[in-house]
């Protein structure tokens, strides 16, 4: 597994990440195990980041996280631990309260402290905000992250879904470098290659994670607008690559993705041991230039010169 240095940091992260969203399903025994067999074979498979969020599984996927964690000894040293927070559903905590996302600073410690709980360790190596608080204060946030790495609760920091905006707004309150930007990047949405997100993490140093790296390939994207047309034209030119490659086609959009300067961390969420290993192909991949604008063409429907 190919490693890489996190944003402004000396933290080694594999390049692949491992996503925990799904460990735990209808949390039933036998889909807690399969969680876990996913898990330990992410790490035999030399995955050493592990992302999670307080929201997955409703925080049982780091409880369950836990238990692997306590039952391979010295496991937690050998790791990368990231959890995210600021999401509040409807009715929390009183009955008439909407969905929102909240960077309070008595909420962003609360939830810190139960991550910290459920994980059963004394620290986060990375804590991203998972949404951006269009109310938020800069300068309370960038207070609250110092106070929780000042009480060694989390030692680093980083956003998810921000616009590259919001990211300098909270950088310029913050002390520290902020690591990660955790956005969606995939064949559907390649926003964050045009709006200057992917711009700003090179220029910043921020390490970019791709969120639903293979959707629109092996499932279907978050809010799919694909035409037939559109959506006829790009398999064509996956089918074109998978056999030039000699590879599937989500492995030619993980290796897409990677093929990037910004060098996008895409996040690997399958529980299948078999998809974990396969994700590995990518890295491998002498993939070139010019079938990364074959593809791109593919997508936007036009060429690029």
């Amino acid at each position: 597994m190919e490693s890489i240095s996190l944003g402004k940091s000396d933290l080694m992260s594999s390049r692949l990440v491992y996503g925990c969203m799904r460990l735990v399903g209808d949390n039933s025994s036998e889909i807690r195990n399969n969680g876990k067999v996913a898990v330990r074979t992410a790490i035999d498979e030399g995955y050493t980041h592990f992302d999670h969020a307080d929201i997955y599984g409703k925080g049982k996927c780091e409880e369950l996280f836990a238990e692997v964690l306590k039952e391979t000894p010295g496991l937690r040293d050998r790791i990368i631990l990231t959890s995210k927070c600021a999401v509040r559903f409807k009715g929390d905590p009183n009955e008439d309260d909407p969905n929102r996302y909240d960077f309070n600073k008595t909420y962003i410690k609360e939830s810190v402290d139960g991550i910290l709980s459920r994980l059963d360790i004394d620290h986060l190596d990375i804590l991203l905000l998972h949404r951006p608080d269009f109310l938020f204060d800069a300068e309370d946030v960038a207070d609250t992250f110092q106070g929780l790495q000042t009480a060694g609760k989390v030692l680093n920091f980083g956003v998810s879904n921000f616009t590259p905006s919001q990211v300098s707004l909270l950088q310029s309150r913050c002390s520290m470098p902020l690591l990660v930007n955790q956005v969606e990047i995939n064949i559907h949405n390649i926003s964050s290659i045009l709006d200057g997100t992917l711009d700003q993490c090179q220029e910043l140093n921020i390490s970019p994670q791709a969120w639903c790296p293979i959707g629109g390939v092996a499932y279907a994207a978050w809010g799919n607008t694909f035409t037939v047309e559109e959506e006829t034209r790009i398999k064509f030119e996956f089918d074109r690559q998978s056999k030039k490659y000699d590879t599937e086609d989500w492995i030619i959009m993980l290796a897409w993705l990677l093929k990037h300067p910004s060098k996008i961390l895409p996040i690997v969420g399958s529980t299948t041991p078999a998809r974990i290993k396969a994700a590995k192909k990518a890295l491998d991949l002498n993939y070139t230039h010019e079938d990364w604008y074959a593809l791109m063409e593919a997508r936007t429907g036009k060429a690029y010169a």
